[in-house]
This record gives structure tokens, sequence and C-alpha cells, in this order.
């Protein structure tokens, strides 16, 4: 039997006594062979290097992107203006609705507002506006569409109750005349006389 197939049947012997007992090693520590003082050296001086190159590495962020960024900056609270100057702005927007930068300082300082409060509040009007013109034509586009359908069907209806005035070509061709009098819009509850066969 070859030394690498194991005997059938047979019982393997226990690994602690297949094993003979070593003698007594010195620890690994303690030995020092020139190989080992040489890659010694070798791991040393590859961390001093990284240690020297280590104040133009970037460091890696920990944690989720977001967590490491500033703080957003804190809105500015609303500023409410006063019923006068909010009646002065709409009338001046009523009439004109851009104001020139000498204009706007000239509103601005009448109503006692910042520049920047005279520029915002028109922007934001001019935008309320054109919202507003919008669904005006909107509306308007909707309610002449309804028209013209109600136009449209109370044509149809009078088209409908209106006698079909008989054609003088038709009366004399029973084809043609037939051909005038069929209404395929009719109900279909109307009766239908009964065709009567020749034969």
């Amino acid at each position: 039997v070859p030394a690498h197939r194991p005997i059938p049947g047979a019982v393997p012997p226990p690994i602690s006594s297949a094993i003979p007992a070593m003698p007594a090693v010195p620890s690994l520590g303690s030995l020092n062979f020139p190989w080992m003082e040489s890659s010694r050296r070798f791991v040393k001086d590859r961390f001093t290097a990284a240690a020297a190159l280590t104040p133009f590495t970037v460091t890696r962020r920990i944690g989720h992107p977001y967590q490491n960024r500033t703080p957003p900056k804190r809105k500015k609270p609303r500023t409410s203006f006063s019923r006068v100057q909010i009646c002065e702005l709409e009338k001046r927007f009523h009439r004109q609705k851009y104001l020139a930068s000498a204009e706007r300082a000239a509103l601005a300082k009448s109503l006692k507002m910042t520049d920047a409060q005279v520029k915002t509040w028109f922007q934001n009007r001019r935008t309320k506006w054109r919202r507003q013109t919008a669904e005006e034509r909107e509306a308007e586009r909707q309610q002449a569409s309804r028209l013209m359908l109600q136009l449209q069907h109370d044509a149809f209806q009078k088209s409908l109750n209106e006698s079909i005035q008989p054609d003088p070509l038709c009366l004399h061709n029973s084809s043609l005349f037939a051909l005038q009098n069929l209404q395929p819009w009719e109900e279909e509850s109307a009766k239908i006389p009964p065709v009567t066969s020749l034969v």
C-alpha cells in the first residue's frame, strides 16, 4: 500500500501521540539574525518616511459628507410692511411694472424702506401678477370653449328640429329622395316602417 493511501479499516493514531515532543525553543524575539536586522531597518525607514509625508496627505472624512459641512445660514425674518407702504407700492405698481434704479431709490426714500426691499417687493409682485394674468387667460379660454360647444350643440339641435325642405330634383328620383330623408342621428326607438316584400 502506498504511503499516502490509508489502509482501509485502520484507525489513525491520536494527534498528540503522533507528534513527537519538541525540545524547548527560545522565544523568537530573542533570536537575532542578520537578515532579520535588515528587514527591521527597512520597515522602520518606511514608517518614518510615511510620518514625514502625513502633513501633505488629505485626511479622510469619517461619517456622512453632510455632517462635516458648515451649518446653513439662518434665514432673515420676513419683513412686514405697513399698510401705507403696501398701498403706495401697489399704486406705483399699477402705474409702472418696472422701476429704474433712480426711481426705485426715490420711492424707497419716500417710503422709508431700503432699495433692496423695494426691488424685492417689485420682483415678487411681478411674479404674482404674471401668475394671475395666466390664470385669468386660462379661465377666459375655457369659458370661450364652453360657449363655442354650447353654440354648436344648439345649432345641431335646431337643424334636427327643422323640417327638411324637399329638393325638386329628389322628388322625381326615388333613390335621391330616400338619401335626402335618411337621418342617421334619429333615435333607435323611432319605429322603422316594415318593408313589404314584392314576392
